[in-house]
C-alpha cells in the first residue's frame, strides 16, 4: 500500500531518484502513522528537487517539459513586446506601458510579475514617497532578447508577404 511510485520511463526525476520518505513526511510523525493521501503537498521538502534536474532533458516537444511554461512566457505577445521594450535599458511601468500600444495595465503587471519569476526581468523598487519602480533584462533576459528581436525584425520584413499570403487563402487564390 505505501510502496514508491515507479515513474515512468523518461520522467523528470531529481537526482538520486525520488525523494526520500522522510522528506515528505510531517516532522515528528513515525513512518508508518503517515498514509500516502494524508501528506499535505506543502510538506515537502523544498531542496528535494534540485533546479538543475528540474529541466533536465528540455525537450519541449514533450508535454511534461517545464521547458513549455518558460516557451510560453517568452513567445506570448504581451512577453515579446515586453522583453524586446527593455533591451534599450530599464523603463518605468508607465514607459513600458506607453511603449507597448494595446496593452492594458492589468497585463503588463501579470506578464512582468511572471517574467520577473523567470527571472528574465529585474524589478527595481527606489524608497521614496511614493515608491519608483523599473524594470530592467537581467542577463538571462538580456542573451534572450537578441533572438528575440532578431524574430521581431522578420516579422516587420516579412509581414507583406505573410498578408499577401493570408489574402489569396481567404480568395482561394494561388499564391503568386
Amino acid at each position: 500500500m505505501n510502496a514508491v511510485p515507479t515513474p515512468r520511463p523518461g520522467a523528470l526525476q531529481p537526482p538520486g531518484g525520488l525523494a526520500p520518505p522522510e522528506a515528505v513526511r510531517p516532522p515528528g510523525v513515525a513512518p508508518s502513522s503517515v498514509a500516502p493521501s494524508s501528506v499535505a503537498p506543502s510538506s515537502v521538502a523544498p531542496s528535494s528537487v534540485a533546479p538543475s534536474s528540474v529541466a533536465a532533458d528540455g525537450d519541449a516537444f514533450r508535454g511534461d517539459c517545464p521547458g513549455r511554461t518558460v516557451l510560453d512566457h517568452v513567445t506570448s505577445r504581451w512577453g515579446v513586446l515586453i522583453l524586446a521594450s527593455l533591451r534599450a535599458g530599464p523603463l518605468r511601468f508607465y514607459e513600458l506601458r506607453d511603449r507597448i500600444g494595446g496593452i492594458s495595465e492589468k497585463m503588463l503587471s501579470q506578464n512582468l510579475r511572471v517574467l520577473v519569476r523567470d527571472g528574465l526581468v529585474d524589478r527595481e523598487v527606489e524608497p521614496t514617497v511614493p515608491p519608483k519602480v523599473s524594470y530592467a533584462l537581467t542577463s538571462l533576459g538580456r542573451e534572450l532578447s537578441d533572438p528575440l528581436q532578431s524574430l521581431i525584425d522578420w516579422i516587420a520584413t516579412r509581414t507583406p508577404q505573410i498578408v499577401a499570403a493570408q489574402r489569396c487563402h481567404d480568395l482561394g487564390t494561388p499564391e503568386s
